[in-house]
């Protein structure tokens, strides 16, 4: 039987491709093998030890994979950064995670030579020319074979830092043989029903900087998968790379459907998409009748998911879905999910609460903020903020974020089921639905949309949609007034910024969330 792991596979199947670049460049797992072996010899050399960190500012590619393998063979910690980021906010994670080297793209040079600058990191490389930073082929230049040391590190992701600066979560490291793969990739793969090489091929076109992103492609590689990479997600380019690389999985956001499903119908029929065998998406809530004709189309090999960097969630195939429309699933195996009040204490079947996880017994902290991590927590388990319940079966249904409840004179309203019927509408491109100040009631609730091409705003266009949210939503849930943005502030893995939107309304004033 087939070795699985990376360095195990390229020992004994060195010519399998285990990566492809947006370039179509192709490394065998032989060839990724040894870059790691040098990455990693040559942070060695630099004196970094296990449980060092290094920084990470590369776009989607064999370069990002190699570096991050070398690092991780060698027991440091990778935080891997939004390049989207301004220089004072990559510094910011430099000086926090305490990281001995960053190494960037020259893509990113005028931020990244900003954050070395302000960081005063030790060590910087760069693929292409960043003024200041060695070339990243002289990292390890003229070593060979495999580290000295080697033991498994880990990725060290911060999370988005809604109400506050970004936090790092760090686990310890577990001390394991890096080439030994843990039982929890194949277990997680095994959620979906993905198994150890089966001519299983993965793309990834969102930026790898996320952590489902980023584990999906690491645990494709070390299960003898080949990692098909994007730089810019385009939704004709996906179709076309899943019929000519006979794509059979792939790690998906709601944002992207959208995005496919305005293909007209003839592109869209052009594209043999018959190796698909799941398509896996989570991150952003996604609107009924978007999942509804993407099953449709793919048929019933879309299935989500609902988790954290902090671990635990649930998972719902696609035939379960069609059977509790709306649900986010029931938990993973060895993964608690509940719902509590305020208080701590359990609520009944069907009522709206804290949505609380643990997985197993693993454990984590925000890096240096104990308080955000007792906050979290109600004994050994853990909250997002997020407001949700439990059906009778078991089933999780998620309401809102509790940064996002809406109390309009006393009342909770959750602006995720406005959204999603507005999203209802053919002029509707995308949209956010939020409170803002009324004297009266504390909140109303205010619509922001962004409507499909060639579509112009204006009141008639307003009262077409409130009457057509009428139909749909009760009285005290409709959107009092409606604003219209040219796009909304999403990132590349569709999570939106509502707090862009809502707090210029707020602007010296206080909300009670």
């Amino acid at each position: 039987m087939a070795s699985i792991g990376l360095w195990n596979i390229a020992r004994e199947q060195p010519d399998l491709v285990a990566v492809v670049g947006p370039d179509e460049r192709q490394l065998t797992y032989q060839e990724l093998a040894a870059a790691a072996d040098r990455y990693g010899r040559g942070f060695q050399a630099m004196g970094l030890a296990p449980g060092d960190a290094i920084v990470v500012m590369l776009p989607n590619g064999t370069d990002l994979t190699s570096v991050y393998f070398g690092a991780f063979q060698t027991g440091l910690y990778v935080v891997m950064v939004n390049w989207h980021l301004v220089g004072a906010e990559v510094a910011y994670l430099i000086e926090d995670s305490g990281a001995k080297a960053f190494v960037a793209h020259e893509r990113f040079a005028e931020v990244a030579a900003d954050a070395a600058a302000r960081s005063g990191v030790p060590a910087t490389f760069a693929v292409g020319d960043v003024p200041g930073f060695a070339p990243l082929e002289r990292l390890g230049e003229g070593e060979s074979g495999r580290p000295d040391v080697r033991t498994a590190g880990s990725p060290m992701l911060y999370t988005s830092g809604t109400t506050g600066r970004p936090k790092g979560v760090r686990r310890p490291l577990t001390g394991t043989d890096p080439d030994a793969v843990p039982p929890a990739a194949t277990w997680f793969f095994g959620i979906f029903d993905l198994h150890p090489f089966d001519g299983h091929v993965h793309i990834c076109g969102s930026p790898m900087y996320h952590t489902a992103v980023l584990n999906f492609v690491a645990n494709s590689v070390q299960l003898g998968h080949t990692a098909v990479l994007m730089d810019r997600w385009r939704p004709e380019e996906m179709l076309a790379l899943i019929e000519r690389h006979r794509v059979t999985h792939s790690h998906m956001v709601p944002t992207q459907f959208h995005r496919l499903l305005e293909l007209p119908a003839e592109t869209r029929s052009t594209y043999d998409l018959s190796s698909l065998r799941v398509m896996i998406h989570g991150a952003a809530p996604c609107p009924p009748q978007v999942k509804r004709r993407m099953l449709d189309w793919w048929g019933p090999v879309v299935t989500e998911y609902y988790a954290a960097t902090e671990g635990g969630g649930t998972a719902i195939s696609a035939t379960e879905w069609l059977a509790k429309p709306g649900s986010v699933g029931k938990p993973w195996p060895g993964s608690v999910v509940t719902v509590l009040d305020e208080s701590g204490a359990p609520v009944p079947t069907g009522t709206p609460g804290l949505v609380y996880m643990r997985m197993g017994v693993s454990n984590f902290e925000y890096h240096k903020d104990e308080a955000k991590t007792r906050a979290a927590r109600v004994g050994d388990l853990f909250t997002l903020g997020d407001i949700g319940y439990l059906d009778d079966d078991g089933y999780l249904y998620l309401c809102d974020r509790k940064s996002d409840l809406i109390i309009s004179g006393g009342v909770n309203v959750y602006p995720a089921e406005i959204e999603n019927e507005l999203a209802c509408h053919p002029k509707v491109a995308d949209v956010a639905v939020f409170g803002v100040p009324n004297p009266h009631w504390g909140e109303e609730i205010k619509a922001v949309v962004q409507l499909t091409a060639g579509v112009a705003p204006g009141d008639a266009l307003t009262d077409e949609l409130l009457a057509f949210a009428a139909d749909r939503l009760a009285k005290f849930k409709m959107p009092r007034t409606i604003d219209y943005v040219s796009e909304l502030p999403r990132d590349p893995n569709g999570k939106l910024y509502k707090r862009k939107l809502r707090d210029p309304y707020w602007a010296g004033r206080d909300r009670a969330i």
